[in-house]
């Protein structure tokens, strides 16, 4: 253990060679700020959260009034994001997997976040004509969460390239069909 530390400075403890007490002043000073451990999970999940809107706010912005191409837009965001994910996996996943009581405030904080997702891909849907809205909507999450999920835990090579693809034939499909 001494030779990996020698070989990897800092793993293990504090730079500062005082690590045990370094951790302890700041688990001290973040659970002043919060009642709960569960309290802490919760508003990092809702700081998570608000975050992972910034890409729904960029697509629309780099394509206003197309959600034609606001769509694939979000789904590469996705797909670029992929290689990362392989690391440690969706941290919203990664948490619910922890979070089995529906009741915990952070479980319902994903939950909800979750849900105004659905409804902001649901209106992109609307607004593209497709004929369906809340069905592709769907089809879209179960491939988007799916991609992240199957990269995570190695199932699937080129994920990014093939989400692509599935959400461009997802689309036809649905143009096609509200077409005829």
């Amino acid at each position: 253990m001494h030779a990996d530390r020698q070989a990897r400075p800092g793993v293990g403890r504090q730079r500062n060679g005082h690590g045990g007490c370094a951790r302890h002043v700041e688990r001290m000073a973040i659970y002043r700020h919060f009642e709960t451990k569960d309290a802490l999970v919760a508003e990092w999940l809702r700081i998570l959260a608000a975050e992972y809107q910034a890409p729904f706010d960029r697509v629309e912005a780099e394509h206003p009034g197309r959600p034609r191409e606001q769509i694939p837009g979000l789904a590469r965001f996705i797909a670029d994001g992929l290689p990362a994910l392989s690391y440690r996996g969706c941290p919203f996943v990664n948490s619910l997997a922890e979070l089995p009581d529906r009741t915990h405030p952070a479980r319902r904080v994903i939950e909800e976040h979750k849900a105004r997702q659905l409804r902001r891909l649901t209106g992109m849907c609307a607004e593209a004509g497709l004929p369906d809205p809340e069905q592709v909507a769907a089809q879209l999450t179960f491939v988007l969460e799916g991609a992240q999920v199957s990269t995570q835990n190695g199932s699937v090579d080129r994920a990014g390239e093939r989400l692509m693809r599935i959400v461009a034939t997802i689309l036809d499909q649905e143009l096609r069909t509200g077409s005829a």
